[in-house]
């Protein structure tokens, strides 16, 4: 046991030594060289406790926080997940590592666009580029959200079982995407189109570097923040943080399972309040009135003053495609760039009192499709939001005359 101890202790001082070289100046190759011959692999856990240990030391988290992408690339096949648990469907670590499939896809396709940009002739067309580059970065702004329940659900509990250091370093590269993200949609609004010169030196200082980042943040939870945070929490923390996770909404990417873990004592506590609502007209429990809200027919979709997706019927004939990934969403991003500037304007009207509502009809696959949109306002004439209310009207535009007695047959949509 004490040569076992005395190993980690070692191990655990080379890695420290090594992670000051690089502070230090010391080419990230070099160093990784001598990882890989000193060291091999690397438990996750030594990794976070050391890079704690530098913070408790005294090393300021902005220079680790400066240096924290070239720590994961050189830590890259040096760390050892042997032993490390494994979550299942539902649970919040399964969900996290799901929706990186999804961030990783859309990275890795801007990769290619960047790569085949790079390589094709001057002559071709760069605004059908440009509108790719935006899709996939409309896309990957979901991952707010991912950042989000990390922030707000995960860390607090890690900062609980005295793990600080690591969780505020990765809050810090989050704001860094934050300010990249904003950067690229700030290009990406400015040109539609512009010379393959100039998108070329948008890619390789706006573009390229906020995907990079985005899929170097994949490592970092995978490699270890997930496996240690496995190891730290108990099955009540977890379930809290699943029990909350709806509210902020996911990324990409909609958790089909429900998880029921066992062991968790008074789940109830964790769980939306059973007691009734009181409204001005009567009261319900929140169970009667989701069940109201789907059974309704038509599709409902809440916005909130924020601009941000809140809430949206789930009834059994559904109108639009609608997953809780969109929750928690800016619903400009929920719509393509070709309509997106339409419910700006539907918004801005909302807020400023100048509309109350807009209507639009179409057919989608020869149905008959309503849509209008609703300001809500308190008594007081306050903006609270927008409700989205589609109706397939199909079959009720082809009801005549009168209906007076019961028949469960007709007027059936």
């Amino acid at each position: 046991m004490g040569e076992l101890k005395s190993s980690v202790k070692k191990r655990k001082e080379l890695l420290k030594h090594m992670i000051l070289q690089l502070h230090n100046g010391v080419a990230p190759e070099d160093v990784k060289k001598m990882l890989k011959r000193l060291l091999g692999q690397i438990p996750y856990e030594e990794v976070v406790e050391v890079e704690q240990e530098l913070i408790s030391e005294g090393l300021p988290q902005e220079e680790i926080l400066k240096l924290c992408d070239i720590h994961s690339e050189v830590l890259k096949g040096s760390i050892d997940q042997t032993g490390a648990k494994i979550a299942e469907p539902g649970h919040p670590v399964h969900t996290f590592k799901k929706e990186n499939e999804a961030i990783e896809w859309e990275v890795e396709s801007l990769e290619k666009i960047f790569t085949d940009t790079a390589s094709a002739g001057d002559g071709e067309e760069t605004g059908g580029i440009y509108s790719k580059i935006k899709s996939h970065f409309i896309s990957l702004a979901d991952v707010e959200k991912h950042y989000a329940r990390k922030e707000n659900l995960l860390f607090p509990f890690l900062e609980k079982h005295g793990v600080t250091g690591p969780s505020s370093v990765m809050w810090g590269k989050h704001d860094e995407t934050r300010v990249m993200l904003k950067a690229v949609f700030e290009a990406l609004d400015k040109t539609d189109t512009s010379s393959k010169e100039t998108l070329l030196v948008e890619i390789e200082t706006i573009f390229k570097p906020c995907a990079q980042a985005i899929g170097e943040m994949i490592f970092k939870e995978e490699q270890i923040l997930l496996p240690m945070s496995m190891d730290k929490l108990s099955v009540e923390e977890w379930y809290e943080i699943y029990a909350q996770s709806t509210e902020i909404g996911y990324c990409l990417y909609d958790p089909a399972a429900e998880w029921e873990p066992e062991g968790v004592k008074n789940k109830k506590i964790f769980e939306r309040d059973a007691e009734k609502i009181k409204l001005p007209s009567g009261s319900m429990t929140p169970e009667v009135l989701g069940i109201i809200l789907n059974t309704i027919p038509f599709d409902m979709t809440f916005v909130d003053k924020d601009d941000t997706v809140r809430y949206f019927t789930q009834g059994r004939e559904r109108i639009f495609a609608r997953t809780r990934a969109i929750l928690g969403r800016k619903v400009q991003l929920c719509h393509p760039p070709s309509s997106a500037h339409i419910v700006e304007k539907i918004l801005q009207d909302f807020k400023s009192g100048k509309e109350d509502s807009a209507a639009f009809w179409l057919t989608v696959g020869g149905r008959f499709i309503h849509i209008e949109y609703f300001a809500l306002r308190n008594k007081e004439g306050s903006y609270l939001g927008t409700l989205e209310v589609s109706q397939d009207l199909t079959e009720k535009r082809k009801l005549k005359g009168e209906s007076r007695i019961l028949d469960y047959g007709s007027g059936k949509s």
